[in-house]
């Protein structure tokens, strides 16, 4: 496998990040992931547009614009022979001294990996089980619009979910609202209408996330940002949870009762498929 390093196309064995690496030390850095189809990377203008402002809000320089990125990324698709796949892009703040406080003559640290698609069901498409997770997420703050490497409540909602045999984890915020999950956004039909959470409620604003609104718009469907208690989201006429490797997962239990499927999450699934095709 060949990995992207500041630059250059290395094997993965020799793929180093120096154990002073802000990023290894203190999560101080950003990072998006996205679906190879086709040898494309899709909706990447998007992944990259959010990166770049997430930089900017962290005061890391971007170390390429991001029209090179994007050929770095087909040089690298190209490279593994890696049609179908996973791409991960990395951004730290580069290499420096032990404590908090960074030193501005630091050079950012860019990596890009790429990663083969999780393992489908053998038999009908990814369902999951739900539970809702006892870590919360700040109900405010800019900073849950980026994907910074600060992940620790995520993995240990997604250990907890694990541990009660369940598959997610729905993280509420700190006002005990719905949030996300430990992977993705969530969305859930009420009344025929396609709803989720507004940002700005501890809510990363998903690329997928957006395509599925643009997905309800294109088929006609009504969507609705709202506000929701997790024992509100109990009576939903279906659940699903969208993210940028899986697509569009329905979920069909939700802490150990059983979610009623909807076939317009199997709409919008099929159009997200499609899409996924063209693009």
């Amino acid at each position: 496998m060949t990995v992207f390093l500041n630059g250059k196309f290395v094997p993965a064995h020799e793929a180093v990040v120096p154990v002073n690496d802000r990023g290894f030390m203190y999560g101080d850095g950003l990072f998006e992931t996205t679906r190879i189809v086709g040898g494309r990377a899709f909706r990447m203008a998007q992944h990259l547009e959010r990166m770049v402002r997430g930089a900017d809000y962290l005061k890391i320089p971007m170390p390429y614009p991001p029209k090179e990125i994007q050929k770095f990324v087909t040089q690298l698709v190209e490279m593994n022979s890696m049609p179908e796949g996973v791409l991960r892009i990395t951004l730290t703040r580069g290499s420096g001294e032990r404590g908090y406080t960074p030193a501005m003559s630091e050079k950012p640290f860019l990596v890009m990996t790429l990663h083969p698609l999780p393992p489908m069901p053998a038999e009908g498409p990814l369902q999951w089980s739900m539970i809702t997770s006892s870590y919360h997420v700040p109900a405010s703050g800019a900073i849950s619009s980026f994907k910074t490497t600060s992940k620790i409540l995520h993995v240990f909602a997604r250990i907890e979910a694990h541990e009660r045999g369940a598959d997610e984890a729905l993280l509420l915020n700190t006002n005990g609202e719905v949030a996300e999950t430990a992977g993705g956004n969530i969305f859930w039909v009420y009344q025929n209408s396609i709803c989720t959470v507004p940002t700005g409620r501890g809510v990363l604003p998903g690329i997928t996330r957006a395509v599925v609104l643009e997905i309800c718009q294109s088929l006609g469907l009504e969507t609705n940002k709202r506000v929701i208690k997790p024992q509100h989201l109990r009576n939903a006429e279906g659940i699903f949870v969208s993210q940028s490797v899986l697509g569009i997962v329905p979920v069909v239990a939700f802490d150990g009762e059983h979610v009623v499927p909807s076939p317009l999450v199997d709409q919008i699934a099929s159009a997200y498929n499609e899409m996924l095709l063209k693009e």
